[in-house]
């Protein structure tokens, strides 16, 4: 099977001569080049009966990297099950403009923050209102950038529930579709993000560069913002979860995802990549799409993040401030059992027998002893 770092390791290296990198981009194509691989070493498990001996390579950990992201992933959803509280959840996506693509890549950091912020104002602000909830919520928006092309397409996943905790500490339950109309979402959404957009701009905080610098002059700026002002944005929420085991699942769909898994890639041939993907223009058929490897490859780059951004974030009843106390308040108040997180975090081995049900541990030779982490020498 093809995989991300079999094309870097064939063609990265002449990538790199032609394009000047940053420094975030160099490091995760490094670090997936080597990922399991000699580079960073190795480990051994030992059994505790026979001797028998398992060397492994070790892996990069880095965010980006497909063969990463799995244990992560997992370990993230475990953790989670002890916040989901027994009422239905809806799933909103906010997605911004196209036109805005080139803005947000030449400064990323900056408008991926920007864009966190106003959708999380527009959440809060409107269900705090009697009009729509009158509660407080708790929520857990994920960042993508990509689409199934590969392309540069920003958007948030918000996983909300449907309810929040009123100022009198009581439990305020929504409807059955989501409380606040998505007309009503768009277009808060809209207004705060172009208001801090152009705060960003007056504050010189905007860098733009090749086909973008003609947004430098401030009047061409203000043109491109009013453009921006009259269009629908798009904000679309799903049906309800059926119930908290749903949602579990279904976060670790979106959590810990990069840009294209390995499993898509089904060629590299004469300089050529085939992959699969999904057109949801065209009722969500599974099509073919090849490139050619350098394009496929800045594709891939555009998706990397910045170094220390966090894609995951928690607002609300689910944020850090008083988490525990108001979200022990709400599993009372929805008759949510309440569920003791491990003092101890639970080992790779731990946790996939947790998920599987299969001991790992056991020796694949004599399959009586159990593989445990040699010492370093």
């Amino acid at each position: 099977m093809i995989e991300i770092q079999d094309i870097f390791l064939l063609y990265g290296d002449s990538y790199r001569q032609k394009h000047k990198l940053p420094t975030n981009i160099h490091k995760a194509m490094s670090s997936i080049e080597k990922c399991r691989t000699s580079s960073l070493g190795a480990h051994a498990d030992v059994c505790d009966e026979c001797g028998y001996t398992k060397i492994s390579y070790n892996s990069c950990r880095n965010r980006h990297c497909p063969k990463c992201q799995t244990m992560s992933k997992e370990r993230w959803i475990d953790a989670r099950k002890y916040d989901l509280l027994n009422v239905k959840y809806f799933h909103i996506v906010f997605t911004i403009p196209d036109t805005l693509n080139s803005v947000v890549f030449q400064n990323q950091k900056i408008v991926y923050d920007i864009l966190f912020k106003s959708i999380a104002e527009t959440l809060l602000e409107l269900s705090e209102d009697k009009k729509y909830l009158g509660a407080k919520l708790g929520f857990t928006s994920i960042l993508h950038t990509w689409g199934q092309n590969l392309m540069h397409h920003p958007h948030i996943h918000c996983i909300v529930p449907g309810g929040g905790l009123s100022n009198i500490g009581k439990w305020i339950d929504s409807k059955k579709k989501f409380f606040i109309p998505v007309k009503v979402l768009s277009r808060k959404f809209r207004g705060k993000f172009l208001y801090y957009l152009k705060q960003a701009y007056t504050n010189s905080n905007l860098i733009f560069f090749g086909n973008q610098q003609y947004l430098v002059d401030k009047n061409t700026f203000n043109t491109f913002l009013s453009t921006l002002y009259s269009r629908e944005w798009i904000v679309y929420c799903k049906p309800p979860f059926k119930n908290a085991a749903y949602v579990v699942e279904y976060l670790g769909r979106y959590t810990h995802r990069v840009a294209i898994s390995n499993n898509r890639i089904l060629k590299l041939e004469n300089g050529i990549v085939t992959f699969k993907w999904r057109d949801y223009k065209d009722n969500n058929q599974q099509k073919l799409m090849t490139l050619p490897v350098e394009e496929f490859i800045r594709r891939f780059l555009i998706h990397i993040l910045p170094d220390r951004f966090m894609k995951i974030r928690h607002y609300g009843i689910l944020g850090n401030r008083k988490k525990t106390t108001k979200l022990k308040l709400c599993k009372q108040l929805t008759n949510t059992p309440m569920r003791q997180k491990p003092k101890e975090k639970l080992t790779a081995l731990q946790l996939l027998e947790k998920l599987t049900g299969k001991d790992f541990s056991i020796c694949p030779c004599c399959g009586i002893g159990h593989l445990s982490r040699a010492a370093p020498a």
